[in-house]
């Protein structure tokens, strides 16, 4: 999970910045995905990486690496009810506006401050996915901090419920949860528990379809629908549009910048 207070999300959470906090449990929304640090310097090699190299896409290229959700229309039925798909949709000089909190500059930086439980290394971004053991905090400049959380399956650390649960509960700042689900296979038991859990602590959540780009079309369509439908149907506490992404095509990653620093108050909306 994260809050937003970082990589790809069991979560990620959000709190205001004047408790400098923002957290994240590895499969709700996360640092991977989010912010790609090298030593000092900010890594940018990545493909669509940079939005100003986003917008000189073609009109269809460019709706497919900004909005996903939006680029698989064309393969649903006519049908389908998409109005979920654009509940947050900011326009292109929104998405412009959000990148620049996660660039870091001489005055503006992004750097890992704390481990709240333990101090034994820094975190390790490059790890594969559930391999967090600890919660790692990183402060986007003076704006808010993410947070990278311990995954909840079964490679969770033993201490994650007394690590965990404990701080869902006790953070008064927290702002938003993302919880991370890997489009190759949907919705697993420990999904289902992690929502159980948000449900009833009543924390505001959205959910994160990872690894887009490994996904064949009829999958990802299959569980982009399964998702939604269940947040609609099933859940209250729930965002109602699921975020698309993608590390490696940088696909979804700009909206959800955008919405995590809206939703942190950090950006107000140009356009509807």
């Amino acid at each position: 999970m994260q809050r937003v207070e970082a990589d790809e999300l069991l979560g990620d959470w959000a709190e205001r910045p004047e408790m400098r906090q923002l957290q994240r449990m590895r499969r709700l929304a996360g640092a991977n995905c989010l912010l790609r640090r090298h030593s000092a310097t900010w890594r940018s090699s990545t493909k669509n990486a940079s939005f100003s190299e986003v917008l000189q896409l073609e009109d269809k290229k460019l709706t497919g690496v900004v909005f996903p959700l939006q680029g698989l229309e064309k393969y649903l039925a006519s049908n389908v009810n998409t109005a979920s798909f654009r509940t947050f949709n900011p326009g292109l000089d929104d998405i412009h506006r959000a990148e620049a909190l996660f660039k870091p500059s001489g005055r503006h930086t992004i750097d890992y401050f704390s481990s709240a439980v333990r101090m034994d290394h820094a975190p390790q971004l490059s790890q594969p996915e559930g391999h967090t053991k600890k919660m790692n905090f990183f402060k986007v400049g003076k704006y808010f901090t993410l947070v990278d959380m311990p995954g909840y399956g079964y490679r969770a650390p033993q201490d994650f419920a007394d690590m965990v649960e404990a701080y869902l509960q006790e953070r008064q700042n927290l702002k938003r949860t993302f919880l991370l689900v890997d489009s190759l296979v949907g919705f697993q038991k420990a999904d289902h528990i992690a929502i159980e859990m948000l449900e009833e602590f009543g924390i505001p959540y959205v959910f994160v379809l990872t690894k887009i780009d490994k996904a064949p079309k009829g999958l990802l369509v299959k569980n982009v629908l399964e998702i939604q439908d269940f947040a609609e149907k099933h859940t209250q506490g729930c965002f109602p549009q699921l975020f698309p992404v993608s590390s490696i095509e940088y696909s979804g990653i700009h909206l959800l910048r955008c919405f995590i620093a809206h939703v942190t108050g950090n950006l107000p909306m140009m356009n509807s």
